[in-house]
């Protein structure tokens, strides 16, 4: 019993940012509060043990409204940021990923999908404050995709090949400017 109970605490301890606690929601900071460095001192985890393994086939929604699937993004390599807008690290890593969108637009498709339980009503009013440049509101509200890829531990980064085979993995706060994301990146031209 006592390591059944050890185990539970352990597990809701390392959870990090994957679900909102309590029945009071957690303020969630605006754009201009999420500085573009490093989400937090923790450094995220890379995982390349799913290496080669197919994109899911869960639908989630695209900004026009209609259902999707990982599987309409084939043909160019397809990095996968599941984030709500009440997670400090997923928000603070927001803006660096506009800037690679937008930078990397033509080569590499970048696509933020939000687990907000509340879909448009959050995630509308934080894009239309955020004034993304490059980035577009897809929503998971079922968080179908989300524990799909991560088992619901947000921020998760997934970077997909050209033919919707995982390459890597990053759980955790990333600066998408910086060099470990750049490094990372760079294993799309190998």
């Amino acid at each position: 019993m006592r390591s059944s109970i050890a185990l539970f605490l352990a597990l809701g301890l390392i959870a990090g940012c994957d679900r909102q606690s309590g029945d009071t929601p957690q303020p969630a900071p605006t754009p201009e509060q999420a500085a573009p460095v490093a989400p937090s001192s923790e450094k995220p985890l890379i995982d390349a043990s799913h290496k080669g393994k197919p994109a899911p086939a869960e639908a989630f929604t695209a900004p026009d409204g209609r259902s999707v699937t990982l599987a309409a993004f084939k043909g160019k390599p397809l990095l996968v940021n599941l984030w709500a807008t009440w997670c400090v690290p997923c928000v603070t890593e927001m803006p660096t990923l506009d800037a690679l969108a937008a930078r990397e637009a033509g080569k590499l498709q970048v696509l933020v999908i939000s687990q907000d339980l509340q879909g448009r009503e959050k995630v509308d009013p934080f894009f239309a404050k955020g004034g993304f440049k490059a980035l577009k509101p897809y929503i998971d509200p079922e968080n179908a995709i989300g524990f799909a890829l991560s088992g619901g531990q947000l921020p998760t980064t997934v970077l997909f090949d050209a033919d919707g085979k995982e390459v890597w993995r990053v759980t955790g706060g990333l600066d998408w400017a910086g060099d470990q994301a750049k490094t990372l990146l760079a294993q799309l031209g190998e």
